[in-house]
C-alpha cells in the first residue's frame, strides 16, 4: 500500500500564494497520472489538475492560469502551486494517484486551504 501525505495548507488573504505538497511513501512513478482534487462544504469533490509520468498536465478552468502541478520524481512528490488565490478556492485539497499497474486510485487525507477576502 503507498501513503500519500499532503502539506502545506492554511489561511491566506485573496491574492496571495500557497504550495501544496504531497510526499508519497514509495516511488510516485508508479502512479499514472496524479493529481488534485479539492471538496468545498456542501460540494462535491472535483479535480483541480492532473499529471502524467510523462509530464503532460490538466486543469480545470476555475483555476488555468493560476495554479500549477509538478512532480518530482527524485523526491517523491507532487506539488500544486496556487497562485492569485480566491475565496472559492476555499476547500480540502486532496493528493490521489492511479497505480499504473492496478488501476487503484489512492488517496491521500487532505489538506485544508482558507482564503480570505
Amino acid at each position: 500500500q503507498v501513503h500519500l501525505v499532503e502539506s502545506g495548507g492554511g489561511l491566506v488573504q485573496a491574492g496571495g500564494s500557497l504550495r501544496l505538497s504531497c510526499a508519497a511513501s514509495r516511488s510516485i512513478e508508479r502512479f499514472n497520472p496524479m493529481g488534485w482534487y479539492r471538496q468545498a462544504p456542501g460540494k462535491q469533490r472535483e479535480s483541480v489538475a492532473t499529471i502524467t509520468s510523462g509530464g503532460s498536465t490538466n486543469y480545470a478552468d476555475s483555476v488555468k492560469g493560476r495554479f500549477g502541478i509538478s512532480r518530482d520524481n527524485a523526491k517523491n512528490t507532487v506539488y500544486l502551486q496556487m497562485n492569485s488565490l480566491k475565496p472559492e478556492d476555499t476547500a480540502v485539497y486532496y493528493c490521489t494517484g492511479v497505480l499504473a499497474y492496478s488501476g487503484i486510485q489512492s488517496w491521500g487525507q487532505g489538506t485544508q486551504v482558507t482564503v480570505s477576502s
